[in-house]
């Protein structure tokens, strides 16, 4: 049984459909990107699935435990497995950095402060961000914010993690860095769901990718390399600069992984 299995979701605004019958799976420890042309549905999408989105009708399976989508009260359920990035970075900017990092888990995971704030050091270090912990997020670089957004929603410890363009606003050495961080935290068990644009990124990180058009679910292929194994993927990534594309890890894909 898939970790996350996701159904016949649908979304409507007024008398337009957003997403229409859209549906994938993903096993614990993969990553999985969203693709597609832009307003093809993908952050709608992601933000179905924490419930921040409502849906005229859906049902998701997380770790078998199964969730309708369509009930307001689902989002509770969704919300304990799962803690999302959004594109827009939402860092509480009268706080320090450390403390955008430690306020959840103090406050709502009822850890103490001082292993939060340990913890927070940790990972601010491994973002390369050590010497940011005392900033405000208003002098911080867009790049930055978004390696401390990054760092504030793994603070809650989530089983899966939901990114919108998580690698928008970085220079490729900062690329780097955070694709070696999802694939540290997918090889311990993490389930990772992004939406993204940068192919070269989704080729090189992706175990599965969802392309998505119109609304619905047009194709689902591997990455690592392989997505050229699905026609339809293999023609929108090439259009959209997704042919020699490089690893963001620093390495090129192995092509028979």
């Amino acid at each position: 049984m898939p970790y996350i299995d996701v159904r016949d979701v649908c979304v409507r605004h007024g008398k337009n459909e957003t997403l229409r019958h859209a549906g994938f799976e993903a096993e614990r420890g993969e990553i999985v990107s969203f693709i597609g042309p832009s307003g093809s549905g993908k952050t709608t999408f992601l933000r179905t699935l924490i419930g921040l989105q409502p849906v005229w009708q859906g049902r998701m399976g997380v770790d078998g435990r199964i969730v309708d989508m369509a009930v307001p009260a689902s989002a509770r359920i969704l919300r304990e497995q799962a803690a999302i990035v959004f594109q827009q970075y939402g860092l509480f900017g009268h706080m320090s950095v450390l403390r955008n990092l430690t306020l959840a888990p103090t406050v709502v995971a009822k850890r103490s402060r001082r292993e939060a704030e340990h913890e927070a050091r940790a990972l601010l270090e491994r973002l390369g961000l050590a010497d940011k912990a005392d900033v405000l997020p208003a002098d911080l670089s867009g790049g930055q914010k978004q390696r401390v957004a990054i760092a504030r929603a793994l603070m809650l410890r989530p089983s899966l993690l939901l990114l919108d363009e998580p690698t928008s606003a970085l220079d490729p050495h900062k690329v780097r860095d955070v694709g070696v961080l999802l694939r540290d935290l997918a090889q311990d068990g993490m389930t990772i769901i992004q939406v993204s644009h940068a192919m070269g990124v989704v080729s090189s990180l992706s175990d599965r990718i969802v392309l998505l058009e119109d609304g619905q679910v047009s194709a689902v292929g591997t990455g690592r390399g392989d997505a050229a194994q699905q026609p339809d993927i293999a023609a929108f990534m090439n259009t959209h600069g997704g042919e020699a594309a490089t690893d963001p890890t620093g390495s090129r894909s192995d092509p028979e992984h």
